[in-house]
């Protein structure tokens, strides 16, 4: 009887025990709670804000306006899910979609700030605000979005859209390995000789490096993104895009990778010595009333070990998008990145151009001889339109218009230190203002604010107290500014012997404005006889000569010949 007893007993806590375990794996309690989601909607798909691997960017940053800053290597590349690089998570926000296939997260922190499209997205940092406020705010933003979208759109029907049948020029050398020397070139056009290969056997641009793989990469033309593209054939050592491995991950596979995009300045590497400098020009039927001649070199194997990436970024147009006989020519030198010095080369002319398009301004323009206020503006436009908070870049242009009597004007705009000088009739005019941190028109504008201490020479980590971009230094310190200095309207009449000469810094460290000049005028001289190509090789000769001078940083150079027998088809350098 006992027995029996203890038997039932048992089977009962063998039931109680079940019944618990059934209720513990069930977990009923989870209906009655319920725990506020942190991800950002969009339409009903719930995505975690910050993506894995993304590192935080709450490190101290090292700025230097030589090299890139330690937590930036590179300029952003938007092939890939772009995470934010803050990591703490934020309140949930509508996103909006503006122009082409960019999805753009609309957070916000400050109500006077929005995140644009194509730029480096912002650290922010949360603030708690009611839910009704929040609302207004994302109104506000939307109202404001819709009204930029459609000042776009109208001004996208105002200028007529870019030749796209643009040809462009991809050369080649080996700067580096046993087939150091080494040149190639190709076209855009040329399809029986695409895509173009790079290898150790029977290929294109033929390494006699035996760390090359035999089929190593290849590059193509894109035809619809109009661009150049790399490509890693499986090789066994990989390939190299300015230090980045570009391989297929697995690294076990033989299979290609996916292509990845090339732009001027790039460097290649194949195997472990054979360094590949990439050069691409485009060029169009358009030809400039006066001799143009770019050139630009990352000077990457300059300082030993260190490899340089090229931040410089040098462009023009002539004559601009539906303005006839207005031009633009810059340059800008990018620091903690190139996003910065990439957006202003491309705002900067659709500003001039967006302002000019205005009759009644481009009439006040020739009328008083005189487009400083354009230049002004189209700065101070850049500069609210760029998003960069941790890269910054110089920006030097120089505005060309021709009046009635085939006569040129040009007048400079300019933030930071890379420089311009014209000669007109042997008269040496500088055209620009130095913002470096120890020039004396910036000390007596930053003591004006905080004067410095004894010693300084820098702000923040900075060289530079002018630029655009660096939205986060130049909420932290006042001193720093985006106010550009505008010279005088300079008149180039058509019988005179002038000539406009614009480079970065790394050409000023190494050559000063004399010996420029000098330079100029002893090699137009010699290729006076060469009709279209003498401006260019004016410019490649004063590239040859920072080389020779061993200057250390990206040097670019833009000339600009306006004596009667100089004519050169546009033949600009890309990005």
């Amino acid at each position: 009887m006992a027995m029996m007893l203890l038997e039932s007993i048992v089977g009962v806590l063998m039931l109680l025990l079940i019944i618990l375990l059934i209720f513990l794996a069930c977990k009923p309690w989870r209906f009655f709670f319920s725990s506020r989601s942190r991800t950002l909607k969009v339409g009903d798909l719930d995505r975690p804000l910050v993506s894995d691997g993304v590192e935080s960017n709450e490190s101290a940053r090292n700025y230097d306006l030589e090299g890139a800053c330690n937590q930036n290597k590179g300029p952003l590349r938007l092939s890939r899910p772009v995470g934010l690089v803050h990591k703490q998570r934020l309140p949930s926000a509508s996103p909006h979609l503006i122009q082409g296939d960019s999805l753009v997260l609309d957070v916000v922190s400050e109500p006077t700030e929005d995140v644009s499209v194509g730029q480096t997205l912002k650290r922010i940092f949360p603030t708690e605000q009611p839910a009704e406020v929040q609302t207004q705010v994302r109104q506000e933003n939307q109202s404001s979005l819709l009204g930029s979208s459609l000042e776009n759109d109208a001004f996208q029907e105002f200028v007529p859209k870019v030749i796209t049948d643009q040809r462009s020029c991809l050369s080649l050398e080996v700067i580096s390995g046993p087939s150091r020397g080494l040149l190639c070139s190709i076209q855009s056009t040329s399809s029986s000789r695409l895509p173009l290969t790079l290898g150790r056997v029977s290929c294109d641009l033929l390494l006699k490096d035996s760390e090359v793989s035999g089929k190593h990469a290849m590059i193509n033309w894109n035809i619809d993104k109009k661009k150049w593209e790399l490509v890693d054939m499986g090789s066994l050592n990989g390939t190299l895009l300015n230090s980045q491995p570009i391989n297929h991950p697995d690294s076990g596979s033989r299979h290609c990778s996916d292509p990845v995009e090339l732009t001027n300045g790039d460097i290649i590497t194949l195997g472990k010595t054979s360094n590949i400098y990439v050069h691409v020009t485009s060029k169009s039927e358009n030809k400039t009333p006066f001799g143009v001649g770019l050139a630009s070199d990352p000077m990457a194997l300059r300082r030993g070990g260190k490899k340089l990436a090229m931040e410089d970024v040098c462009y023009y147009q002539w004559p601009l998008p539906g303005i006839d006989k207005f031009g633009v020519f810059g340059i800008c030198d990018g620091h903690g990145g190139v996003a910065a010095a990439n957006s202003a080369s491309k705002m900067l002319p659709e500003k001039v151009a967006s302002i000019l398009s205005d009759s009644l301004t481009r009439e006040r323009v020739l009328l008083q001889c005189d487009a400083s206020e354009v230049l002004r503006v189209a700065f101070s436009q850049t500069e609210a339109s760029m998003n960069n908070d941790y890269e910054g870049c110089t920006a030097t242009v120089l505005l060309v218009w021709a009046d009635g009597d085939e006569n040129f004007f040009a007048q400079c705009a300019n933030l930071g230190d890379s420089a311009c000088v014209m000669n007109v009739d042997g008269k040496q005019i500088k055209m620009t203002e130095d913002h470096r941190v120890t020039s004396y028109s910036e000390k007596l504008r930053i003591g004006e604010i905080e004067p410095l201490k004894d010693g300084d020479t820098r702000l923040c980590g900075l060289n530079l107290a002018r630029m655009l971009g660096d939205k986060f230094l130049k909420r932290q310190d006042a001193r720093f500014s985006s106010e550009p200095y505008i010279s005088e309207a300079v008149h180039i009449h058509r019988a005179s012997s002038t000539f406009a000469l614009l480079a970065s810094d790394g050409f000023w460290d190494v050559i000063c404005v004399r010996k420029a000049v000098q330079l100029v005028l002893q090699t137009r001289e010699r290729y006076s006889t060469d009709g279209e190509n003498s401006a260019e090789k004016v410019a490649n000769f004063l590239l040859s000569e920072a080389r020779t001078l061993r200057t250390k940083d990206n040097t670019s150079i833009i000339f600009l010949d306006f004596d009667s027998k100089s004519r050169l088809t546009s033949c600009k350098v890309e990005s």
